[in-house]
């Protein structure tokens, strides 16, 4: 902490002038003379993981774990990661990308907690800061909840890898079967591409037909290059999710996802980016279920309102695809575009601006502020697109479109000003409402909108 304003410190998570990498092997007397022997890092508290895991087994914290290639978790076995563990993803892209791959037939019990996380990174990670994306693949959750898919799916990428379709499969007929737990988890530096093809990039956290049995809690998708998160369908519920400066959306939904969220949290990069959140519906447009989840309390801040760095256009959130769906009591900030974009095709009977004449898309008791389209109902979209901010109207949904929500401080860099909470004044605090989630057990009734009232989750 004395030491975070100074660069030429390297901050690591040890005392003493060596963890697990021994970097006076090689080059120095020591080395040469023998006095040190055989220090190859793998050799030091680092295990190597490759193919299937098909028997339980825990990864202790007293070990890294080494993923070399695809490691997939299946037959019925239960994978286990104490508190504290390192999962590092060997580096490799293309055919020979890392990624941990949770089946149909696995499980995952990863609970961390807020002072010992589990951790998913690079294999090398020191002095990696924000801009290192895509260095390896990421974690995958298979499930056997529904989709919109006529046929079973794999997961892009990995589909070009392994074939069967017990271990790169999705989807099913069980809406609240259990892939496990994670609680406490923070997957960086993910995204590189998969498989054959180009553009085959997974997310910090891919979800396919994860089913609403599955825990997920306090996960972290950062500096991912691709997506933080993205839901194949299925019907998992979320809280306590956040995405940070990720190369494409924070937040993507597609295949007809139905799950719930709470508490989530994306800020993005005034470099390359897309969305906070990409909501699309079901492929084919028409096919069903699509896409309807609901979530609470959000905070999604944009790029700048006066960014013009990366030349990025894209709407903070989009819907589109025939994706239904409802924010509520949440705070969207801080872009150099429109704040949403609800898509219309010419001709279409099924778009995401039928699902929002048909009442199936709100955004309600929330915040809009700060965005370089302008504020008011100008904010929604532009004029062609003028049903937008008609359909989202400000007073009829309780939105507020130039009332300031007052967060603390927001910064993109490592000076520690990056504080989402809400100041004691905010229009935000009292605003909340949640008479039409009175009866779901899931959501928790708070005071504020947005992801943080006076605790930082986060920290």
């Amino acid at each position: 902490t004395a030491l975070s304003d100074d660069d030429f410190f390297t901050e690591v998570g040890f005392t003493g002038a060596f963890g697990n990498v021994n970097w006076a092997s090689g080059w120095s007397a020591l080395a040469d003379y023998g006095f040190l022997g055989d220090q190859a890092p793998a050799d030091f508290g680092r295990e190597t993981v490759s193919g299937q895991i098909t028997e339980d087994v825990t990864w202790s914290a007293d070990n890294e774990y080494i993923l070399d290639g695809l490691v997939f978790v299946t037959g019925g076995a239960t994978l286990t990661i104490e508190p504290g563990t390192t999962v590092r993803g060997k580096a490799g892209q293309n055919l020979d990308a890392s990624a941990l791959i949770i089946t149909r037939t696995g499980k995952i019990d990863a609970q961390g907690t807020a002072t010992n996380p589990i951790v998913f990174t690079a294999e090398f990670d020191e002095g990696l800061t924000k801009d290192d994306v895509g260095l390896w693949g990421g974690v995958i959750l298979l499930g056997e909840a529904t989709t919109s898919n006529e046929t079973e799916k794999k997961i892009e990428g990995v589909n070009e890898i392994e074939d069967d379709p017990a271990l790169a499969g999705y989807g099913g007929d069980d809406d609240a079967d259990n892939s496990g737990v994670m609680r406490y988890v923070s997957i960086r530096h993910s995204g590189i591409n998969i498989g054959s093809s180009s553009g085959n990039e997974i997310q910090g956290l891919t979800m396919g037909a994860v089913g609403s049995g599955t825990t997920l809690e306090y996960i972290e998708s950062f500096a991912s290059g691709d997506d933080g998160f993205e839901w194949f369908g299925g019907t998992v519920n979320s809280k306590y999710m956040i995405s940070a400066f990720n190369s494409d959306d924070g937040f993507d939904w597609d295949q007809g996802f139905r799950g719930k969220g709470q508490f989530w949290f994306a800020i993005l990069d005034t470099d390359a980016r897309g969305h906070a959140a990409e909501m699309d519906g079901a492929s084919p447009d028409d096919a069903t279920p699509y896409s309807n989840p609901t979530v609470s309390n959000v905070t999604y801040i944009g790029s700048g309102s006066s960014n013009t760095t990366s030349g990025n256009t894209s709407p903070l959130i989009e819907f589109r695809d025939n994706s239904a769906g409802t924010y509520t009591n949440s705070i969207f900030t801080a872009d150099n575009a429109e704040s949403v974009t609800v898509e219309d095709v010419a001709g279409s009977e099924v778009d995401s601006r039928g699902r929002l004449e048909a009442d199936e898309l709100n955004i309600t008791y929330s915040h809009f502020f700060d965005f370089g389209a302008g504020d008011a109902a100008t904010m929604f979209a532009d004029a062609e697109e003028a049903y937008t901010g008609t359909e989202l109207a400000l007073t009829a949904n309780a939105n507020t479109g130039s009332v300031d929500p007052q967060l603390l401080s927001v910064s993109r860099t490592t000076d520690g000003g990056l504080d989402p909470r809400l100041a004691s004044g905010s229009a935000a605090r009292g605003y909340a409402d949640f008479t039409a989630l009175s009866d779901d057990d899931f959501f928790t009734e708070v005071g504020f909108t947005g992801a943080f009232g006076n605790v930082n989750w986060a920290s």
